[in-house]
Parts: C-alpha cells; structure tokens; sequence
C-alpha cells in the first residue's frame, strides 16, 4: 500500500519481537537452573498479529505504533514494508523494541511474560495519527497507554472503532475504562470469567456494543443487546501447534467480515474463528496467516456452513 492511497483498516497498538520457547523434554523442570530448549524468534505481539493479518487477506493497512532502533525494531520495520502496511506512523520508542517471552507446553498452550518497553510515556504525534486514520473505515485498538488518545480521534473522523481487552482480570479495571467507554466493537478473552457474565457486564456499561469473546475449544460468544450465544468452532482438521495469535485471528477474521465486507455478526463470528483455527497452525510466527483465498475455501468448499452457523444459547 502507498502513503497516498487511504488504508482500510488502522491497527494501533504494540508490535514487537516474541521469542517461544520450547522444551526438549515434557515440560520446563522448574527445580534445576538450566532446561534445554528450543528457542524461537518472531514479529508478534498483538499489533504484529493484526497489522500482517489484514495484510495477507488482501486489505489495505496503516500502523500506529513504536518499535526501537535497533535490531528487532528495523526487522519489523522491514517486514511490515514487505507486507505492503503503511508505517508513516511507526515512531521510535527510546526504551527499544517490546518484547515477548512465551513458555510453551506441548498442546500450544503458553505463559507469556510481557515487556511493553516504553508505552506508558509514549505520546503519538496526533497530527500524523489524523492524517494516517484519515478516509479509513476502522480503527482496530490494542492496549497500549499510549493509546487511549487516539480514541477520541478516530471517533471525530468516522472510524467504526474496536478495542481488544485481551485476558480481563477484574471487571472494573481502571486501564481499560478508556478502550470500553469508546469501542463500537470489543474483543476479549473469557478466561477469567463465566462468558455470559462478562458479556453481560461489558453490556451494562455500553447497551449498543458488539462483543466476541474467545472461548477457547468451545468457539466463540457474541453479545448484543438481544442477548448472548455460542457460537461453537468450525470442524477443521488443522493441528494446534501454538495458541498464540488465536484472539488477534479471531479479530481480524470478524472485522474483515463484518465491518469491511458487511456480512452477519454470525457469519463474522464464524469466519473469524476460522481465521484464528489456522493460525493455531503456525508455529512460532507470523508468515502465512491466512489470506482470502484460504478462508474463502475453508468456508465454502465444505468444511463449514456460513450461512447459518449452529449456535448455543446460554442463559
């Protein structure tokens, strides 16, 4: 994509170098100093996974972010470039590049141990975010500090605007009121809470919000103010070789659906799902997320049923 031509989609959020590790053995043996391991570099990260997601289906993307100068800062700078991402926005972070460490277990499962380097006193050029978010039609926010100063802009310019909260501890948290208070659309993941109580305390505060939550092996819920469902997972006989990534997919999938292309928050829901199963597919990167061709395959030629997609209501 050129800086001339108006992105699409804008992801805003950290972006950064995330290193998986593996362990030789059956799991990391916490009572010896020195495991041996298998090691394993990427671009990652929230702002990673999204930014060349939308990217490999086809859409035009803007990123709003830091990186370092420095290694890990000028390969992503590199990579996004490949990717065609417009990065007239991607400033330097003092502090470095974020970085990831992630403990990974044998099912794809992981620990994550996050180091956001400086975004909690980075301040974004607002004058350069207004121009890049100019004539785009959504605005996909991670979590950043930093980031909370966009949302009022992104409003003022039209942009649909979606929050991902990721993993919510305490219902009440004060860092996210900002990204709650200002999204259309939020994502988050149910790990913490029985999902349709999350879902119907996000709706309390915010009546016409749309949420997807991650619900793991058991699909995905979708809360409106008619109410809340599960949407169970797309039978695909794809290998889980490693979770992360799995809710940016599931974002990216939904957004591309519902907000660019105007189909059903069902089909949506059911799309982005298929969108995180295959990155589950990919181990320790993020090359080959899937692009338009595959989802338009997985979808149609078989594998599942996007025209009304079985749903499960809970209470």
């Amino acid at each position: 994509m050129t800086a001339s031509a108006p992105a699409e989609v804008v992801v805003v959020g950290n972006i950064g170098i995330d290193t998986n590790i593996y362990p030789l053995g059956a799991a990391i043996d916490w009572s010896v100093e020195a495991n041996f391991t298998e090691n394993l570099d990427y671009v990652g990260q929230a702002g990673g996974y999204a930014a060349r997601g939308y990217a490999a289906l086809g859409r035009r993307v803007a990123f709003i972010g830091h990186v370092g100068d420095d290694l890990g800062g000028r390969h992503i700078r590199s990579i996004l470039a490949a990717d065609g991402v417009d990065t007239r926005a991607l400033w330097v972070d003092p502090a470095g590049t974020a970085r990831s460490v992630n403990f990974m277990g044998r099912d794809g499962s992981r620990k994550n141990f996050y180091d956001g380097k400086g975004h909690m006193q980075l301040q974004p050029d607002l004058a350069q975010c207004r121009a890049v978010l100019a004539g785009a039609r959504l605005a996909h926010v991670n979590l950043p500090n930093w980031a909370r100063r966009l949302l009022p802009l992104a409003r003022e310019l039209g942009l649909t605007i979606a929050c991902d909260l990721q993993d919510i501890v305490q219902l009440d948290d004060p860092y996210r009121a900002d990204f709650v208070a200002a999204a259309d659309i939020l994502f988050c993941s149910a790990v913490n809470h029985a999902p349709a109580a999350l879902a119907a305390a996000l709706l309390a505060r915010r009546p016409a919000l749309v949420v997807v939550l991650g619900l793991g092996a058991l699909g995905a819920g979708l809360a409106t103010r008619d109410g809340f469902r599960v949407i169970p997972p797309p039978p695909l006989d794809l290998p889980v070789l490693d979770t992360n990534g799995a809710g940016d997919g599931l974002a990216v999938g939904f957004l591309t659906s519902y907000v660019l292309e105007g189909r059903s928050l069902e089909e949506s829901v059911w799309r982005g799902q298929i969108a995180a199963r295959h990155t589950c597919t990919l181990r320790a990167t993020t090359d080959g997320l899937i692009s338009a061709v595959q989802l338009e395959t997985y979808a149609t030629q078989g594998h599942v049923n996007v025209v009304r997609p079985a749903t499960e209501a809970v209470g």
